[in-house]
C-alpha cells in the first residue's frame, strides 16, 4: 500500500477558461470488477485514503447483518447511508428513528451542524433557534449506530474505536475491503473513519455490486442497502446534489460523496465498484471524475441535465456569456 495519497497522483480533470488551463485536479480511480480485480484504473490503485462518507454503507452492514435493523424500511436504511442537507424530510425521519429506540437528540453523537437545506436554514434564523445534532449529515448513520447499541449492549459512547460497535464496523470493513486496515482518522461525526487502498474500497463495492446474486446474511444487508438508496436518493443528499440528481438519472446505479474528494460508485447490473480520491479534496472534480466514469461505463447519459451540471459543464460569466468548461483530462 502507498501511504500518501498524493504519491503518484495523475490529472483528472481541469478547469478550461478560453485557451488558458486555468486549474488542474490531480487524484486516482479504481475499477473493480465483481472479483475484486481492477479493470480500468487511473493514478495509483494502492494509494491509501480515508474514505470519509464513501462508505457509509459499509458502516450499516453491522446494523442489518446483526439482526438489529431486520425490521427497517428503505427509508431508514437509506438514511443511514446519507449525507444529507438536514432538510425536513431529512430531520423528520431522524427524530421518529431516535423516538422508536426511546432515545433523543442527546443520545446522538455527532455533534450540531448548520444544515445545508436553506429552507431549514431559514426555519432555524427565523426562530432564533441553533442547530441541533438532529441536523447533523451523519445523523441517520448515528441513528443506526444507536440502534446496533441497543441490540449490542454497549455503553453510551458509541464513536469511541475500541466500542463493539465500532469494531463490528471494522471487521465488516475489513471483510469487503480484502485489507487490513493500517489505521484510522476522526471523522467529522466523531466517528472513526478506517482507511483502505482505493483498490480495496472498489473491490467492496464491487461486492455490493454482486450482493443481490449471494444469499449470506451480509450479501442480502447490502443488497437491501443498495436498494434503499436508489430507491430514495433525496434521502441519500438532497436536492440539487449531485448524489441524489445522478442516481435519479441512471438506472438501479447507488453513488455516495464523501468529505475531501473521495467518490464511491455501486453498479450492480455491471457487477463493477468504483472508488476514486481527488487529491486536493476538491468536490468539483470528485463530481465531474465521478460523472465521467459513469458515462464511460454506459450506465449515464452524457446529455442529461445532472451530468452536465458536473462534467463538460460550461462556464458562464455572471452575464451569462460562456467562459471556460470543467472536464475530465483526455483518455478518462
Amino acid at each position: 500500500m502507498t501511504p500518501n495519497p498524493h504519491a503518484a497522483a495523475v490529472p483528472l480533470v481541469e478547469i478550461r477558461r478560453g485557451p488558458f488551463l486555468e486549474s488542474l485536479h490531480h487524484g486516482h480511480a479504481v475499477i473493480c470488477d465483481a472479483g475484486g480485480e481492477i479493470t480500468e484504473a487511473w493514478g495509483d490503485p494502492e494509494a491509501v485514503i480515508l474514505p470519509r462518507s464513501s462508505i457509509k454503507m459499509i458502516q450499516a452492514l453491522p446494523l442489518l447483518s446483526s439482526g438489529a435493523g431486520d425490521d427497517l424500511d428503505s427509508r431508514r436504511l437509506a438514511l443511514v447511508c446519507a449525507s444529507h442537507d438536514g432538510a425536513a424530510i431529512h430531520t423528520d425521519l431522524a427524530r421518529a428513528w431516535l423516538e422508536s429506540l426511546g432515545m433523543g437528540e442527546d443520545d446522538l453523537r455527532c455533534g450540531p451542524q448548520w444544515p445545508d437545506d436553506r429552507p431549514a436554514q431559514a426555519e432555524l434564523i427565523k426562530a432564533d433557534a441553533r442547530p441541533c445534532q438532529v441536523h447533523n449529515n451523519c445523523s441517520g448513520k448515528h441513528c443506526g449506530f444507536l440502534m446496533l447499541n441497543k441490540h449490542l449492549g454497549g455503553g453510551p459512547e458509541y464513536v469511541l474505536p475500541d466500542h463493539p460497535v465500532q469494531r463490528a464496523v471494522l471487521a465488516a470493513y475489513e471483510e469487503v475491503t480484502g485489507e487490513t486496515s493500517p489505521g484510522y482518522g476522526i471523522d467529522g461525526c466523531s466517528a472513526p473513519n478506517f482507511a483502505a487502498s482505493l483498490q480495496g474500497i472498489a473491490r467492496a463495492m464491487a461486492w455490493f455490486a454482486s450482493a443481490h446474486q449471494r444469499s449470506d446474511s451480509q450479501s442480502r444487508a447490502a443488497a437491501r442497502l443498495v436498494s434503499a438508496m436508489h430507491e430514495h436518493p433525496e434521502l441519500v443528499a438532497g436536492e440539487t446534489r449531485a448524489c441524489t440528481e445522478l442516481m435519479r438519472a441512471m438506472d438501479g446505479v447507488a453513488i455516495k460523496t464523501g468529505a475531501d474528494g473521495v467518490y464511491t460508485a455501486i453498479l450492480p447490473r455491471q457487477g463493477l465498484g468504483i472508488a476514486l480520491k481527488i487529491a486536493d479534496g476538491a468536490t468539483r472534480a470528485s463530481e465531474a471524475m465521478m460523472a465521467q466514469l459513469l458515462i464511460r461505463l454506459g450506465v449515464l447519459d452524457p446529455a442529461h441535465p445532472a451530468a452536465l451540471r458536473r462534467v463538460n459543464h460550461v462556464i458562464k460569466s455572471r452575464r451569462g456569456i460562456e467562459a471556460g468548461v470543467i472536464q475530465t483530462v483526455e483518455g478518462v
